[in-house]
């Protein structure tokens, strides 16, 4: 059966410049509508023998038309391509013979354009059913940074050598080494998931709010002449389409390494990429497991270039670079002893504040047993519904002010927080010069915060005189079964960095100068708040609840 090709003029875009009574105060360009459309699309290998091609599912489009500047092919999968002047190759990939709808739009002068369609038939040999298993284990499955890997992010040569054309020769990563800096710590955020919709392959990626930019393309999230990498705000989007084609890199080429190679690429619709931005949506497997993985992009705009990427199904433990870490045990309460807190290291705050402590919260603070203790090896602080101090709520608020406060160090509270509508525990830490520097100028860490109305999710607070209050330095990550269960809410402050943590996973990270006010003495606070600017409405059900804390401890 011969092949047939059916062009369709589907509609022609026009620009109605309408004028007024007044003057024209500006002068415009030439505004000129293309004309004549039309498009040819040669299907390669097609022969009489092989009406819909050889296989590849190559298809070479030329588009002419007058009075056109640029041309666009528009796919059914919602990917396209651009074509200045009017010829590109395209691969389609879904396996067997398949008519695909080609929508061609020509522009012309002022942005007016007129489109057409091409219908194609053509065959695609290619699949690999296997590497779409291992990416979504049969429905959906999550990868992660090798993060511990040294190498896992890396680039190397793109060029003619053939021996130096498979691995990252100019640059390697080392293990954990782009969290040892804000600039670039987010790219161990990166989730990304494949999944199957029928017999779609699907792709979404979860960069937590911040993606990590090659410089050469921070102008795409608005940052342009950027000196060095870095982590810039950018919503990824929704779901992409992936469609797999056979390698056709210059590993896939040589004969002599094509075993390095899976043999098959992954393409990602809508400016698709894998967590760090170099300008590509087409990334090449080489290698593929249940669990483990590693994919070669060659940069966009520098092909002379190529970047690799390992991920493992496995969440990165973002502990930071030991150098910078602290193991010398000097100040601790383990809460052993049964009474009151012990006095030698923790005093109150006391009362209801200047207005809710300057944030609106609903309770008075007390010494009473009723809501602090010490009890079976746990700091218990407990809220109540009760009338107390003018307040309708009770807590306490304790801490180490005038008792002990430190510079630079590790700090770990194992917890567990209270829960209900309007619960506010915190963990945190204050500038011991509060009275000369008043807030925020003394600066304040928020360790750990928790909202009762938004279960789990775990904030991570920096104040400071150029961001605090509302435009504070914040971060967040849900975290399971923060109420039910014990965990260590951390931080590791030094004078390069702090770090916030809870168990092992990274929640705030901010670099620390020396205009900041994180390189003096802090002491640590622990209390529970009622509703408040944050703690927000108090659940006409809460009665009580409690935070319990098993130890504090601090390291130098």
């Amino acid at each position: 059966m011969s092949k047939k090709l059916i062009i369709k003029i589907v509609s022609l875009f026009t620009i109605l410049l309408m004028t007024g009574c007044q003057k024209d105060d500006f002068t415009f360009g030439s505004i000129t509508t293309p004309s004549n459309l039309k498009v040819t699309a040669e299907i390669v290998g097609k022969t009489a023998d092989a009406p819909y091609g050889d296989g590849s599912g190559i298809v070479k489009f030329a588009a002419t038309a007058d009075n056109a500047i640029s041309y666009k092919y528009v796919y059914p999968d919602g990917t396209s391509d651009n074509a200045p002047g009017g010829k590109i190759s395209k691969r389609f990939t879904k396996t067997g013979v398949n008519t695909y709808t080609v929508t061609i739009v020509a522009t012309g002068a002022g942005g007016v354009a007129t489109n057409t369609t091409i219908d194609v038939e053509v065959k695609s040999d290619f699949s690999d059913d296997q590497a779409i298993q291992l990416l979504t284990g049969g429905s959906s499955k999550k990868w992660y940074w090798a993060a511990g890997e040294p190498g896992h992010l890396g680039v190397g040569q793109n060029d003619g050598d053939a021996e130096k054309n498979f691995f990252p020769n100019y640059y390697s990563a080392g293990a954990f080494e782009k969290a040892n800096s804000p600039n670039s710590s987010c790219l161990y955020d990166n989730v990304l998931t494949f999944s199957l919709d029928g017999d779609q392959l699907k792709f979404q990626l979860d960069n937590g709010g911040a993606t990590f930019f090659n410089k050469d393309f921070g102008s795409v999230a608005g940052a342009s002449g950027l000196s060095e990498d870095m982590c810039l705000s950018y919503n990824t989007g929704a779901a992409k389409t992936v469609s797999l084609s056979p390698s056709e890199s210059v590993i896939m080429n040589n004969p002599k390494h094509a075993e390095q190679t899976r043999g098959t690429t992954m393409n990602f619709s809508d400016n698709g990429f894998m967590g760090y931005y170099i300008g590509q949506n087409s990334y090449e497997i080489l290698s593929l497991t249940a669990n483990r993985m590693v994919v070669r992009a060659v940069m966009g705009g520098n092909p002379a270039l190529a970047w690799y990427h390992t991920f493992t199904t496995t969440p990165p433990n973002q502990n930071p670079n030991p150098s910078i870490d602290y193991t010398n045990l000097v100040w601790q309460d383990e809460f052993n002893t049964d009474g009151a807190p012990d006095p030698a290291k923790w005093v109150y705050d006391l009362g209801r504040g200047d207005n809710g402590w300057g944030n609106n919260e609903k309770q008075n603070y007390t010494s009473s047993a009723s809501n602090i203790k010490v009890q079976g090896g746990s700091l218990i602080i407990t809220a109540k519904k009760e009338a107390s101090g003018g307040a309708d709520y009770s807590s306490a608020r304790l801490k180490s002010d005038g008792k002990y406060s430190f510079t630079y160090g590790k700090v770990e509270v194992r917890a567990k927080l209270p829960s209900g509508g309007g619960t506010w525990p915190a963990i945190w830490m204050l500038g011991q010069n509060y009275a000369t520097k008043p807030w925020p100028a003394c600066g304040e860490i928020d360790i750990m915060e928790h909202v009762g109305n938004n279960q789990n999710v775990i904030h991570g607070t920096f104040h400071y005189p150029a961001r605090f209050g509302g435009n504070a330095d914040t971060a967040s990550k849900t975290i399971p079964n923060v109420s039910t269960e014990f965990h260590v809410y951390k931080t590791i402050w030094s004078p390069e960095s702090i770090s916030i943590y809870v168990d092992d996973t990274l929640i705030h990270k901010l670099a620390n100068t020396a205009s900041l006010p994180f390189n003096s003495d802090f002491f640590l606070i622990l209390n529970v708040a009622m509703g408040g600017n944050l703690g927000g409405a108090i659940d006409g059900a809460f009665s009580q609840s409690s935070m319990e804390v098993d130890y504090v401890r601090v390291y130098q």
